[in-house]
């Protein structure tokens, strides 16, 4: 068990300390742009000489870009001429880095970094994406679309390498059967027939004999859609991804606008609900650019493709709807009992593609395909040979679901060592498997390791992780072949980091609790960071914000602590105290931690409470992000039920290490926070007494499919999951104060989840509910007056009901 850990205001780089107390509601709640823009961004240029970064103007939403000038420190806004001939994000190199290609308004440039000089290659209408430099650093390739087009750095010439048509090919068409009548009888028709022929067979051989013509577009059907396209460096073949074009993607919803420009009201289509349309099933294709010949490709290698991971949870479901069954009709029970017992062949399961990676040399892709069920997440690679098949590389398989995060993977520069970033030990860890070679594990412990970059010379990886604890993270590197873990940086705030030109610098973003992101550069090997930014401004510094403190609290559902945030008052008097907790949204996400918070307005918010005599704590509960795939997965097939217990732990260490009050206990968070707050007033009346959920997920057969079937797989598979995850399932047992609080065009959790909920309240005769609605707001409030009204009227709430 970690000691708590207090962070001390010279740790969280906090302004000097000032008399006054914190700000009023108004202010913390009023535009951010009192508090100082965040670095936004941050990018080396392309020669390593100078960093780019977006900052946002004081009252107004245009993004600035700056340019610091790392010799003599100089820190300008480029002037829209200036902009004209700046670098962008994402630049890649040529094999000697001399040359470095990337995208600018949908445009692709090129600086030769010899003479500094910027060619334009394209200027269209069109958004190119996704440039590479050829094997033999001749070309540029760039996708338009799903097309692929080259531009040969010699002669200056572009043209395109691979256009697809979701079509049937025109020139395979044959003649019907009338067709072939006429041409039998009529002469003068088969005469005029052939001659078109023989100048089409005569225009392809001038074609093909001819390199300076653009090649002919790729047939591919007309009974499917493209999805993703990917060309290798070497440009001899490409790797495409289709849907069956007559896929139904499931009724969409539509969300009445009221207020509006027009002064009418509007409708907007929104998402379809979880389960009311399958994902779509991929279709993989290679495509040689020489012969024109398109290959379907079979997914049958990967191992475990054909197993069936619901099938236990299915029949548990079929189970209990049977019991429900005989209940009603005992015929209809042995009928069904009867149907169940045909056996089907095992098929493959669907699959989608995710991200391509060729190696420089264009031999070889790796591809990631993950099971629609998202049980199963495996890497493929797949060599330029024609009938070459998809070889496994690794295969990761979880009986609650793959995580979001945690995905990367590539080559190093050998062409033949292949790396991944995979939970199977329990946590994020970083692989490297040469050829046939058994994986080698360059990473350890019960910490995350994400974001890896490989150095230019593929000696070293350099990733962002919580080795220290779980609430700190900075960067550190580690041998490509295997060895010691370094630390670089000692932010214990480090939220993310670039590398330069030639692998010496690394460009560190880094933030603290009450400072928004700033950058610094760090040299590659560790040592002091120069730092660029400080974008606060001085009425927020001078204001003595209490520094969070880190605490572990204990869980009586397992050996691991629950770290949370706390906040307590500084002069409080004697006596039992009110109690608040805040439960942080998104579910998987990780609010526990020392870099500035998504959630900065509470933070603020929670300094005013505690002025007021709460205890306020903020805890990462089982399914937050940065513990591991335990801590994930807690609550499949269960949300809302591991995380309660770990609220009701946090509220009894308050009571017994604090002197909370354990009858003036109440709680607030939004999104997956506004629904915990639902599980905590309907699952714990005699534990929580008031509560504002915002923005709250009330029924999960209401939220999208992407999110809710990885954790309670589809209603249709899992009925048993969804009746107890929902909250709308327990409204009954409310017994304390309820404020809902809800955005009326919210396009992620839709309005109707409180709408609905509160309908279901009414018929239950619970009196103590308030909702709120705001007309002009979606899941994310963009409107200062909104979010005041929305907290005055929390603040309210725990006044009248905890004090």
């Amino acid at each position: 068990m970690r000691l708590p850990v207090a962070v001390s205001t010279a740790l969280m780089c906090f302004a000097a300390q000032s008399a006054g107390a914190a700000t009023s509601l108004d202010q913390i709640m009023s535009d951010p742009d009192w508090i100082g823009a965040a670095v936004e961004t941050p990018y080396w240029s392309v020669d390593g000489g100078a960093v780019y970064y977006s900052l946002k103007r004081q009252g107004s939403p245009v993004r600035d870009l700056h340019r610091v000038t790392l010799a003599d420190g100089k820190d300008a806004v480029l002037t829209p001429a200036e902009i004209a001939d700046a670098d962008a994000t994402g630049a890649v190199y040529d094999h000697a880095r001399n040359r470095a290609a990337f995208v600018r308004n949908g445009d692709v440039f090129v600086r030769d970094l010899t003479n500094g000089r910027l060619i334009q290659v394209t200027r269209t209408t069109q958004d190119e994406a996704a440039p590479q430099f050829s094997a033999d650093d001749t070309a540029v390739q760039y996708r338009v679309g799903n097309d692929w087009y080259s531009y040969d750095l010699r002669s200056a010439i572009a043209g395109p390498v691979a256009v697809l048509k979701a079509e049937k090919d025109p020139n395979e068409k044959k003649p019907g059967d009338f067709e072939e009548l006429q041409l039998r009888l009529i002469s003068t028709v088969k005469q005029d027939y052939d001659n078109k022929q023989a100048q089409k067979a005569r225009a392809e051989e001038l074609r093909k004999a001819d390199p300076t013509r653009a090649s002919t577009p790729y047939y591919l059907g007309d009974d499917v859609q493209i999805a993703e396209s990917a060309l290798s460096p070497s440009g001899r073949w490409l790797l495409v991804v289709t849907t069956p074009k007559s896929f139904d993607a499931g009724r969409v919803g539509k969300m009445p606008v009221y207020v509006t420009l027009s002064g009418y009201e509007e409708v907007e289509d929104v998402r379809t609900r979880v389960g009311r349309g399958a994902p779509v099933a991929h279709t993989l294709w290679r495509v040689d650019v020489a012969s024109h010949a398109a290959t379907k490709l079979d997914f049958a290698a990967l191992p475990g493709i054909k197993d069936d991971p619901l099938a236990a949870v299915r029949a548990e479901n079929e189970k209990a709807a049977k019991k429900e069954e005989a209940k009603a009709d005992d015929k209809k029970d042995k009928k069904s009992a009867k149907q169940d017992d045909k056996k089907t062949e095992a098929k493959d399961r669907d699959v989608q593609v995710g991200a391509i990676q060729f190696t420089r040399d264009g031999a070889t892709a790796a591809l990631m395909v993950r099971a629609n069920d998202n049980k199963d997440r495996w890497i493929a690679t797949l060599a330029d040979a024609d009938k070459a098949p998809l070889e496994s590389r690794h295969r990761l398989t979880d009986p609650a679901w793959i995580n979001w995060n945690f995905n990367e993977f590539g080559w190093l520069p050998d062409n033949r060592t292949l790396w991944y970033v995979s939970e199977e030990s329990g946590y994020a860890h970083l692989y490297t498997r040469k050829d046939g070679d058994k994986p080698l594990k360059l990473t350890s412990g019960n910490a995350e390791f994400a974001s890896p970059v490989v150095s230019p010379d593929g000696h070293w990886f350099y990733l962002r992780a919580n080795a220290e604890a779980p609430y700190a993270y900075d960067i550190y590197r580690v041998p490509a072949a295997g060895g010691k873990l370094e630390r670089l940086t000692n932010y214990k705030g480090a939220d993310g980091f670039a590398l330069s030109r030639d692998g010496s610098k690394l460009l560190v973003a880094h933030s603290a609790s009450y400072v928004p992101q700033q950058i610094s550069v760090v040299d590659a090997a560790g040592g002091a960071p120069r730092e660029l930014t400080d974008t606060r401004t001085s009425e927020f510094k001078a204001i003595a914000w209490q520094a969070p403190e880190i605490v572990p609290v204990p869980s009586s559902h397992g050996k691991t602590p629950i770290w949370g945030k706390f906040y307590k008052p500084q002069n409080a008097a004697n006596g039992k105290k009110p109690i608040v907790l805040f439960v942080h949204g998104a579910g998987y996400t990780q609010n526990t931690h020392l870099s500035y918070p998504y959630y900065f307005r509470e933070q603020m918010f929670h300094n005013l409470l505690t002025e007021r005599g709460y205890l306020v704590l903020d805890l990462d509960y089982r399914a937050s992000e940065g513990y591991g795939r335990d801590w994930r997965t807690a609550i499949y097939r269960q949300m809302g039920h591991p995380e309660l217990e770990d609220l009701i732990d946090g509220v009894n260490w308050l009571v017994k290490e604090h002197g909370g009050d354990p009858a003036r206990v109440g709680v607030y968070g939004g999104s997956y926070g506004g629904f915990m707050t639902l599980m905590a007033l309907f699952r714990a009346p005699e534990t929580f007494h008031a509560g504002a959920a915002l923005r709250p997920v009330t029924d999960w057969t209401q939220y999208n499919h992407e999110y809710t079937s990885n954790i309670l797989n589809t209603p249709k598979d899992d009925d048993i999951a969804y009746r107890k995850s929902s909250p709308i399932e327990y409204a009954d047992k409310l017994k304390g104060s309820l404020l809902i609080a809800h955005g009326m065009i919210d396009d992620n959790v839709f309005f109707q989840d409180s709408v609905r909920l509160f309908q279901r309240l009414i018929e239950l005769h619970k009196d103590n509910v308030e909702l709120a609605p705001y007309p002009m707001e979606r899941h994310g409030f963009t409107h200062a007056s909104a979010w005041r009204d929305e907290y005055a009227r929390i603040l309210k709430l725990f006044e009248t009901t905890l004090k």
